[in-house]
């Protein structure tokens, strides 16, 4: 009896280890998000019985390892995802959809639900926001003849800035972002939003071919005419670093580009970005990444609450300070006290009323395709806006 009760004290240890459950979580970035080991450990204490195991994966390989465990059966429980993806996922029937109440939904930035709901059901947890706002070169400006203090405020007043920058200096006047690469399209929908333009409509339209989206791919096609030379070898950041080298007049960027601003010494503003003709109020593409929970691990509660418990609150907040992420929600007294401390947040959370999501299709990298394509028609002068605008259209049907 001894050496059984000695054999089974041996064994507890070990029989305790296999009853804990892991809840795999892939972070995309070269780190774990700030504060995640963290609240990890907190959520575990609430949790017994329950061990999150993290993958960090950098973002050039994350969705499509996420993607690939997925299809192949063998899922991964909670991924970082962008939410353009959540569409295809919920069709595939590889994620579980992850209700939000109406106190919920209110609680977020207006639009951030839609960036996740489908079919009147959301399919993930909002992780991360992106917006945009116009920045410039007070010193380019200036040597252009510009008010170095005075921004555009109309796609009108910008093409004509460009074009006296490019006039009247060395500078280049405008920032056209082209290259083959899913910024693109995120560039172009900064023009669709500012001109109360959609690409999908609430019921599952397409509606690029229309009068708001010809005036911007119009305007994007006369700008493109002081931009940098050859603007399809550019991405945004690529476009950002000739900005930041004091060679380029006017961006459009997130919220890291002030910092990397200063850090440069440069002479740099910020405001709204400028509207279109048919603008009804501010407004910038806003993008979120998302929380999936992957169906078929066996945890699929506790990973649903584990997501719930990382973007909750003030918790949410932290991480998407140490990011330079915008808000999700409009807390207060944070948002009052960011903008006290950082008055230039103002036009990335003004852009949100009139802003619009990531169009979600059943194909998001056959959206992107079709979209930097039409883009880059226009710019490099190989089709006009109206026909490329209907070729596209035509083109996206197949992926709604």
């Amino acid at each position: 009896m001894a050496v059984s009760l000695l054999a089974l004290a041996a064994s507890a240890p070990a029989a305790f280890a296999q009853d804990v459950k892991e809840i795999s979580f892939i972070n995309c970035g070269d780190e774990l998000t700030a504060g995640y080991a963290d609240y990890f450990k907190e959520w575990e204490a609430e949790n017994p019985g329950f061990k999150v195991v993290p993958e960090v994966v950098g973002w050039g390989q994350c969705q499509d390892k996420v993607t690939t465990l997925a299809a192949a059966g063998t899922p991964v429980a909670l991924a970082y995802v962008g939410s353009r993806t959540l569409k295809q996922f919920a069709l595939n029937d590889l994620i579980v959809p992850v209700p939000m109440t109406d106190e919920e939904k209110a609680g977020y930035y207006n639009y951030v639900p839609d960036t996740v709901t489908f079919d009147g059901t959301q399919w993930g947890v909002p992780v991360a926001f992106s917006t945009k706002a116009f920045y410039w070169n007070k010193d380019v400006f200036e040597a252009a003849g510009l008010d170095p203090e005075t921004p555009p405020k109309t796609w009108e007043e910008e093409i004509a800035f460009a074009k006296q920058i490019e006039d009247n200096t060395d500078f280049d006047g405008f920032g056209v972002v082209a290259k083959t690469f899913d910024n693109t399209m995120h560039q172009f929908l900064h023009w669709v939003y500012t001109n109360d333009g959609q690409v999908i409509d609430a019921d599952g339209n397409i509606v690029l071919d229309s009068p708001q989206n010809l005036e911007a791919l119009t305007a994007l096609k006369d700008i493109s005419a002081y931009s940098e030379e050859g603007p399809t070898a550019y991405e945004q950041n690529e476009v950002r670093a000739i900005w930041l080298d004091g060679t380029l007049g006017m961006i459009h960027a997130s919220p890291n580009a002030a910092n990397l601003a200063t850090e440069a010494g440069m002479n740099w503003g910020v405001a709204a970005l400028p509207l279109g003709p048919s603008a009804k109020g501010p407004g910038t593409l806003l993008i979120t990444d998302s929380l999936a929970v992957f169906k078929g691990s066996g945890v699929e509660e506790q990973a649903t609450s584990l997501a719930k418990y990382l973007t909750a609150g003030e918790r949410q907040w932290a991480a998407e300070m140490a990011q330079g992420l915008t808000p999700l929600r409009p807390l207060e007294p944070q948002t009052a006290e960011l903008l006290a401390e950082k008055p230039y947040w103002a036009p990335f959370l003004d852009g949100i009323e009139f802003g619009g999501p990531e169009p979600l299709l059943t194909d998001y990298v056959g959206l992107q395709n079709v979209m930097i394509e039409m883009v880059q028609s226009v710019v490099t002068g190989a089709a006009e806006p109206a026909a490329a605008l209907t070729t596209a259209a035509g083109e996206l049907e197949q992926y709604k």
